[in-house]
């Protein structure tokens, strides 16, 4: 969950692959319900890291929404407006992609069609960086509104998991003219809020299922290696997209899913 969560290779599919290698474990329905919850519920960790290692940004938004920080009020503006879509879509949604895309098909079919997006998405930005090689990122909070809200209309298709959520949050970021430190940025700024809701989500609709399913150390320990290995990836993966790009993801997710359809041939995954 840590390392994946930020990195455009998509948390989600990746644990969920994780479940099915596992096998199944209960016959229980409200424990397979809790178990989905639980993978959902551990990105608590990785929200946590986020918080700190952009305390300054988060601040800014809370002074902002006080009314004392200009800047902060317009990173706050951006990122509400590019968190609206998901919120308005993710609740009437839920049900149906926990019951038809948590699987390891359509997991496979989001990570190949996600790294043509990317190589495209690359193949953009190298050309407009050749034409302005120069150019630099605005700061977030300057970022227009509709941008702002193209990024976050992008950010619903992340509900296929396998898609992920960073990939796609970071090639709107492209599409709107961010540099690629400025679009993971954003990125992990948007996850912050988008994360926090849908742990927030589940803890409601599903805390009783969990309750009665989970117990409270492997939840913890779950979220506390989620939130070092986050920390340690997006250190990493600020400086990488700067100098390399997407190209490395996009790969990785083609041998996955590749590897995956291959399972699913030989039986080994549902």
């Amino acid at each position: 969950e840590g390392v994946t969560e930020f990195l455009p290779v998509s948390s989600t599919g990746h644990l969920i692959l994780t479940k099915e290698w596992m096998g199944e474990v209960s016959n229980d329905e409200d424990a397979e319900t809790a178990l989905n919850a639980y993978l959902i519920v551990i990105q608590g960790g990785a929200i946590l890291a986020v918080a700190l290692l952009y305390w300054r940004d988060v601040w800014a938004i809370g002074l902002g929404l006080l009314g004392m920080d200009p800047r902060g009020r317009n990173l706050a503006r951006n990122l509400f407006l590019a968190f609206l879509p998901a919120a308005l879509l993710g609740p009437f949604l839920d049900e149906v992609i926990e019951e038809k895309l948590f699987g390891a098909l359509p997991v496979a079919i989001a990570l190949l069609l996600g790294a043509f997006l990317m190589f495209a998405a690359e193949g953009m930005r190298a050309r407009r960086e050749r034409v302005d090689a120069s150019g630099s990122s605005p700061d977030l909070s300057q970022m227009r509104p509709k941008a702002a809200l193209f990024i976050g209309l992008l950010q619903c298709v992340a509900m296929w998991p396998g898609t992920s959520r960073s990939m796609i949050t970071i090639v709107g970021g492209y599409l709107v003219g961010l540099r690629p430190s400025k679009a993971a940025e954003f990125s992990f700024l948007l996850g912050l809020v988008t994360l926090t809701a849908a742990a927030g989500y589940k803890v409601v609709t599903k805390g009783d299922e969990m309750a009665a399913h989970l117990e409270f150390g492997p939840i913890f320990v779950g979220c506390l290696m989620a939130g070092v290995s986050a920390a340690l990836a997006v250190r990493w993966l600020v400086g990488y997209l700067s100098r390399r790009g997407l190209a490395l993801f996009a790969w990785y997710r083609i041998l996955l899913a590749t590897a995956i359809l291959v399972m699913i041939g030989m039986g080994l995954l549902a």
